[in-house]
């Protein structure tokens, strides 16, 4: 039943996103970000932001050069798959997430009982995306989807991102302190807000989501996301195979796919 409300939690607290993107005027630098806050704060409070929300988010939210370096530069994705994987350290992944695998047997069996997804897709995913929680980003989390939401680049993407890092605080989910990676990703295998509404469950059964501190809240979640991508149990998982599109819909990058499908298998046993 806990499961099932914070399921339903997930779904009002998504409707309130706006479908649209807000109208406040981007831009490309940091001299517009001011204006921008002060615009963007009158257009989410009547899209259902408290007021309180707003002055506790904006108070410690500032431009994020870092950011804006960080999104501009994303040159591991047009790696060869060996080149990726040596950078990203693929062997290191696959021999520690064996030792994970058996050190954390109760745990993925259970998550793979209640969501269909076995150890390796998760375990590789958790390696990749922060070291298996070793280091999961330094900037500061709202301002870092705050940056983006203004930057012209993608700002409709980001700003729905940014309402749902809202809603997290609003809800007590995220803190305003919170630190994450570049683009405001969170947790342990790095979930943007608006999939923390959607997809973050409770793994371990503590009343609340803690992507950052609970690994089997982090885990479930994931494979919470990728039954929601279309996993099916049982189904093979590399390319061409059928969970491979849930792969797909974690991270759009080819060579990221296909790597994350590797590493799991070799995890797995496959």
């Amino acid at each position: 039943m806990k499961r099932m409300f914070q399921g339903l939690a997930a779904v009002a607290l998504t409707a309130a996103i706006p479908a649209v993107a807000a109208a406040a005027q981007c831009g490309n630098n940091a001299a517009g970000f001011p204006a921008w806050v002060d615009e963007f704060k009158g257009e989410a409070a009547s899209n259902g932001i408290s007021p309180r929300t707003l002055d506790r988010v904006f108070a410690e939210v500032g431009y994020n050069k870092a950011t804006i370096r960080a999104d501009r530069g994303q040159k591991s994705f047009k790696l060869s798959l060996d080149q990726f994987m040596q950078k990203r350290g693929g062997q290191t992944i696959i021999n520690r997430g064996k030792g994970l695998r058996k050190q954390n047997a109760a745990l993925f069996a259970r998550i793979e009982s209640q969501y269909g997804v076995p150890a390796g897709p998760l375990i590789a995913i958790w390696g990749m995306e922060t070291g298996f929680g070793g280091f999961l980003g330094k900037e500061h989390t709202l301002s870092a989807v705050a940056t983006l939401a203004y930057d012209c680049r993608r700002s409709e993407y980001f700003t729905n991102q940014l309402y749902a890092a809202l809603n997290l605080v609003q809800n007590g989910t995220l803190s305003t302190q919170a630190r994450g990676a570049a683009h405001g990703e969170i947790g342990q295998t790095q979930f943007l807000p608006v999939n923390v509404l959607k997809y973050g469950v409770d793994g371990d059964g503590d009343g609340h989501i803690d992507l950052v501190r609970s690994k089997a809240d982090a885990l479930a979640s994931t494979a919470n996301f990728l039954r929601g991508h279309g996993w099916s149990a049982g189904a093979g998982y590399q390319p061409g195979e059928a969970n491979f599109a849930a792969i797909q819909g974690w991270n759009a990058a080819n060579v990221y796919q296909r790597a994350i499908a590797i590493i799991a298998a070799e995890i797995d046993g496959e």
